[in-house]
């Protein structure tokens, strides 16, 4: 099947492209983005003009950044085609509930994607808590901005979402391995002096779980999340991708270069089945921490 990837990118480049070269469904047709080009792929400026010129691609990807995103995915939904989102899926929970919609409307697929969940060890982690009580939980991601984001201002502009764009692939991992579901109780975001978005937050969450999220760490970085509960203590590492119960290692493997090959595998399992998987539960405990986040002010950051 062929796809049409938009925004190129570092996520692009690093992730995306790689995956669909090494993907057994798909083929990458085009690009869309104002700079960016993969070579040997016919490149577009606009969006527009790649759904006008090109019928013959079923389907889309989008790599842009959350706020711009909204009018591309429309205009993919609307002209039929299948459309797959890289996380966050919007920059309001609003605007996707628009294009869950339209996607049903139009007869078309709509994958809200959460890299994360695809780490090697949620899936064994999940079925561990399974039946569970979980006593008290800790997550710990932590991570350096000017390396995974080098010079990119939007993250920390309105809607950007500043540190939780990483915390929300936290938060994906969470909502996807816990038994029962779970909501913000309070939060605490630490903003930039010169910055619309935060840095850090603290959460505190149901079932005793707290969450630390900074974008300020250099040297190793830190994903991690602990639960004490009535059979024991489960431990996902590395961003979900190691698994230790009790202490002990259970599962998993430290690469995390599995994650979007099993994205467009998904995606093409959703196209052929006719159907969507629009999952908001990460991004609705995002938009409580703001809305429940008491704010304070911090240094300023630059890049």
């Amino acid at each position: 099947m062929r796809i049409a990837l938009v925004g190129i990118g570092k996520i692009a480049l690093d992730q995306h492209v790689p995956a669909l070269a090494a993907s057994p469904d798909w083929e990458l047709a085009a690009t869309v983005s104002r700079h960016g080009r993969v070579e040997g792929v016919e490149g577009f400026a606009r969006i527009e003009d790649l759904l006008e010129a090109r019928p013959d691609i079923g389907a889309v990807s989008l790599c842009l950044p959350p706020v711009p995103r909204f009018q591309a995915a429309q205009a993919v939904l609307r002209a039929g085609r299948h459309l797959m989102l890289e996380k966050p899926p919007g920059a309001t929970l609003s605007e996707v509930h628009i294009l869950r919609d339209l996607a049903q409307a139009q007869g078309v697929t709509l994958y809200a994607s959460w890299h994360s969940r695809m780490a090697h060890a949620v899936a064994a982690a999940k079925a561990w808590l399974a039946g569970r009580v979980i006593r008290e939980g800790r997550i710990t991601w932590r991570e350096d901005v000017r390396k995974w984001h080098p010079g990119q201002d939007w993250i920390f502009q309105a809607g950007g979402m500043g540190v939780f764009d990483p915390g929300i692939n936290a938060l994906s991992i969470l909502t996807e391995i816990l038994p029962m579901p779970v909501h913000v109780t309070a939060a605490e975001l630490d903003f930039p002096q010169n910055r619309q978005a935060p840095i850090a937050a603290r959460l505190s969450l149901s079932h005793g779980i707290a969450a630390d999220f900074d974008f300020r760490q250099q040297g190793p970085q830190t994903w991690d999340m602990e639960f004490q509960t009535d059979a024991g203590q489960l431990a996902l590492r590395l961003g979900g991708n190691l698994l230790e119960i009790d202490g002990h290692p259970a599962t998993g493997e430290a690469s995390i270069m599995g994650e979007y090959p099993a994205l467009y595998a998904r995606m093409a399992a959703l196209v052929r089945k006719g159907a969507s998987d629009v999952d908001l539960s990460p991004m609705v405990l995002t938009a409580d921490a703001f809305t429940l986040g008491s704010r304070r002010i911090v240094e300023p950051f630059v890049f």
